[in-house]
This record gives structure tokens, C-alpha cells and sequence, in this order.
């Protein structure tokens, strides 16, 4: 059976997949074109974005616009979701069962999309789309190649909001994101 978006967006908010599903107010479906050659995967929606149902609101959010403003591309050109669609409680990090959960959702979301590009924001999202042994700090910007996708990880906005010197190599992996786009 082949899905659209509309289909993928009724499971999520009828998803019962985990015991994420009782504790949500809002699943979080990704956003953004449906055209793109970019892909930005996270680990799992903040407490804001289970509010509202939409991904990188609040600070992280910010953080991330300036970062793709700087490297000349716009939210509303990329294409960002989460491997979660639900928060987990005190924001930890999701539970291999959650994961593994909602990571159906996440494949048919690339399938439609098809991203030149993907990037992972974070740890988390490395581990489980790149490698299970990614190392963000020692890894961040370097380059693997999935049916004719290029695949990177940089450290999740996060990261800058408890490290502000973290900004300035965010914004080189993304640069280097931007020209890898570019050249594609």
C-alpha cells in the first residue's frame, strides 16, 4: 500500500504504538516542504513542541533558524521531524522500545520525501540513523552515503543552549551542509 502525508499524519495522531501515547497532549508529525532535499531528524519533541504539535519550537528552534539563516537556507524549504513523535516525560532520552515504535513513521516520511541530505541533530538521532557506536563529539560533520543520500550529525541545538561556544562548529557542519545541497 502506498502512503501520502495525510496517511502518515492520521497514524501518528491515532498512534497507541507505546505508553508515549497516554502521556502527549500533541503527537508531533515533521514539517516543512514536501519537495526537500533536506531532511533534519531529531531524537524526540521538547515539552513546547508536545504543546503545540509542531517541531523546533522554543529556543532550540531559534537556534536552529539562525543556523540555516546563516548557511542561507529557510525552515520552510527543509523538511524536520523527529524519530519520536511523542515527548517523553522529563525530557530523557527515548527508550529503545519508543524508537522503535514510531521509526516506521520516520521511514515512510523519507520514503515520500526522498532527501538528498539528511541530518541528524544530536547523539540520539546519529546513533539510531548512522551508526549505534556515532560518537557526536568526534564525528559531527563527517559524511556517510545511503542510496544516493548523503548522511551527517551535528550536535542538536540543545547543546548550545547549555554551551555557547558549540555555536560556531554547529554552524560549520551546517555551512558544509548547505554546500553539499548545493552541489547535489
Amino acid at each position: 500500500m502506498e502512503y501520502t502525508w495525510n496517511d502518515i499524519e492520521q497514524h501518528i495522531n491515532e498512534c497507541t504504538r507505546c505508553p508515549l501515547s497516554g502521556t502527549r497532549h500533541l503527537p508531533v508529525m515533521g514539517r516543512g516542504s514536501h519537495q526537500a532535499g533536506l531532511m533534519v531528524i531529531a531524537e524526540a519533541p521538547s515539552r513546547q513542541e508536545d504543546q503545540q504539535g509542531i517541531p523546533f519550537v522554543g529556543k532550540s528552534g531559534e537556534i536552529l533558524d539562525r543556523l540555516l539563516g546563516d548557511c542561507g537556507l529557510n525552515r520552510k524549504d527543509i523538511y524536520i521531524t523527529n524519530i519520536l513523535k511523542c515527548h517523553p516525560p522529563g525530557n530523557r532520552d527515548p527508550r529503545e522500545e519508543e524508537k522503535e515504535a514510531c521509526f516506521p513513521y520516520l521511514k515512510y516520511e523519507t520514503f515520500l520525501l526522498k532527501p538528498k541530505v539528511i541530518v541528524c541533530l544530536g547523539r540520539v538521532a546519529a546513533q539510531r540513523i548512522i551508526s549505534p557506536d556515532f560518537k557526536i563529539t568526534r564525528q559531527h560533520g563527517t559524511w556517510t552515503y545511503r542510496k544516493n543520500c548523503g548522511l551527517t550529525a551535528t550536535y542538536h541545538p540543545s547543546a548550545i543552549l547549555r554551551d555557547p561556544s558549540k555555536y560556531e562548529i554547529v554552524k560549520q557542519d551546517f555551512l558544509e551542509i548547505a554546500q553539499k545541497l548545493a552541489g547535489l
